[in-house]
């Protein structure tokens, strides 16, 4: 039995999941979107200058707020896009789901019956939030 064949398997069924589908089409979407791009340029921008004037010997604490004040402003408006809002919506459900498999792989690893064996959902994701990344905020 060849695992990295079999691996390569799951991850063509991945790919062919709806939740894997619906990210992979918000995605795109966001890719497409001029605004969410150039809001993504004004993020880097901010960020640029931020980090310039914090590397500087005596930085400019005003400009430095400043610049955290246009950073949360376009940040704002990024995230509250719809677009990235559903990208962030489908983002959540595929790291669910990858969350979800790595935890039954953990549970083989260790021993349990692949068939049988099921990971505790302690809030609905099935993660235990100390390695999470879907910012769920059910720690």
């Amino acid at each position: 039995m060849d695992v990295i064949k079999l691996t390569r398997e799951l991850g063509a069924a991945i790919q062919q999941d709806e939740r894997y589908l619906k990210f992979a089409k918000a995605r795109e979407e966001n890719e497409k979107d001029s605004e969410l791009l150039e809001l993504m340029g004004q993020i880097q921008l901010v960020q640029m200058n931020y980090q310039r004037e914090a590397a500087l010997e005596n930085p400019d604490s005003e400009k430095m707020a400043e610049y955290e004040r246009q950073f949360n402003e376009v940040y704002d408006k990024f995230m509250g896009n719809d677009k990235m809002k559903a990208y962030e919506a489908a983002r959540h459900e595929i790291d669910s789901m990858m969350n979800y498999i790595m935890q039954i792989l953990g549970l083989c690893v260790n021993g349990a019956d692949p068939a049988t064996c099921e990971p505790e959902e302690e809030h609905g994701c099935g993660c235990d939030c100390s390695s999470c990344s879907s910012d769920c905020n059910h720690h």
